[in-house]
């Protein structure tokens, strides 16, 4: 597994944001309280992993301890971004109430969650651009 740097050339790591690739995916894990000013710090290089032609991201939810709509907003973004360009989107998610906010919120249809990278890549409706 290769870690991918997300300094912005601070020497403060990122509080809310781990990147890093496994299996030709970039992986995006976030952690903590995901609300309006994780979203802030997030976006960048949400962008950045997604503003490559055919992308192949993975979202990693299973370290957040709190996930509001900020959380919502940024994975219908990656989403958007990702079919856009042609790639590939999976999410990864086991926090009981983060699951149930996808699913009451009709995303989790969109984007199914899984519970491991393993599961996530062997599901291809977990990448669907439908709907």
């Amino acid at each position: 597994m290769e870690a991918m740097s997300v300094h912005d050339g601070s020497a403060q790591p990122l509080r809310h944001l781990r990147v890093r690739k496994e299996y030709g995916h970039i992986v995006l894990e976030f952690h903590g309280e995901i609300d309006i000013l994780a979203s802030l710090e997030i976006i960048p290089y949400l962008d950045s992993a997604t503003a490559r032609p055919e992308p192949h991201i993975v979202i990693d939810l299973r370290p957040v301890e709190f996930f509001d709509c900020s959380g919502l907003r940024l994975l219908y973004r990656a989403r958007r971004r990702v079919l856009a360009r042609g790639g590939q989107l999976h999410l990864l998610c086991t926090h009981e109430l983060t699951l149930r906010v996808l699913r009451v919120t009709g995303l989790a249809r969109l984007l199914p969650p899984a519970a491991s990278l393993e599961e996530a890549l062997a599901r291809p409706e977990a990448t669907s651009g439908t709907a």
